[in-house]
């Protein structure tokens, strides 16, 4: 299997995959797939150039499989997003790696701490993260995309 990151040259590749991802899980990102799929070629491009931010992409044997992203926010927090693997590939361990793509990524970037949002109601999701060294916080928020949706902030923090 191969990870690495996206440049702007796989603004397609981004887009298929995050289309698939929103198909495949609607509830479980802040974009709905209506909203994705209306953003422009040169929006992709943006997106895939990592300007702000970041994604990898997951293949195995030139298969696209999965990927996920990294963005810093407002409040100056290192945030894994957009985590998503093909249904085929699940339970194959590349979600562990792309995990550990963002953690490493993070603490390169000199943060010691990565923070997600996840329903608790994703039982599979919350598990997995929760493996992966996550904690819940107190903290709540309305899922942008499904506001009816409320979200959990979880923390992983470096040793």
């Amino acid at each position: 299997m191969e990870i690495r990151p996206t440049n702007t040259e796989d603004w397609m590749l981004l887009k298929q995959v995050r289309l698939a991802a929103l198909l495949d899980t609607p509830t479980a990102f802040g974009v709905s797939y209506q909203t994705a799929a209306a953003y422009t070629d040169e929006q992709w491009k943006v997106r895939a150039s990592s300007a702000g931010t970041e994604f990898w992409l997951a293949f195995e044997r030139d298969q696209l499989i999965g990927m996920i992203g990294a963005a810093v926010n407002s409040a100056h927090r290192f945030n894994l997003i957009g985590m998503w693997v093909e249904p085929a590939a699940r339970g194959s361990g590349v979600a562990i790696q792309l995990v550990d793509v963002v953690k490493s990524r993070a603490t390169e970037k000199g943060f010691n701490r990565v923070f997600l949002d996840v329903s608790p109601e994703n039982a599979r999701a919350s598990s997995f993260y929760l493996k992966q060294g996550f904690a819940f916080m107190n903290e709540w928020e309305p899922l942008e995309s499904h506001p009816d949706i409320t979200v959990q902030t979880m923390l992983w923090t470096a040793n």
